[in-house]
């Protein structure tokens, strides 16, 4: 198991959490981060670090670890309660 290190800063604040997320997601979650243009780092054997500097940002970084972390069946129950509350 690997750790997302996460800095969160809002108004000078840093605020620090880790994550525990297996290898393979830890690179899944780092190339999506990159992508979305979250400020973020991944060294082999250093926890994968990300800045988060806005709540925008924190809702696309929880987005992100819940798409690479669940599993299927979580993402479709997860899907049919939007689908339901939207109706």
């Amino acid at each position: 198991m690997s750790l997302l290190q996460i800095n969160i800063v809002l108004e000078e604040a840093v605020i620090q959490q880790v994550i525990e997320v297996n290898g393979l997601e830890r690179w899944s979650v780092y190339r999506r981060l990159q992508e979305i243009e979250i400020p973020c780092s991944c060294s082999i054997n250093q926890p994968l670090t990300a800045i988060i500097n806005s709540p925008i940002a924190l809702v696309q970084l929880w987005s992100v670890l819940r798409c690479c972390t669940s599993s299927r069946q979580e993402m479709i129950l997860f899907l049919q309660k939007c689908w339901y509350y939207n109706f």
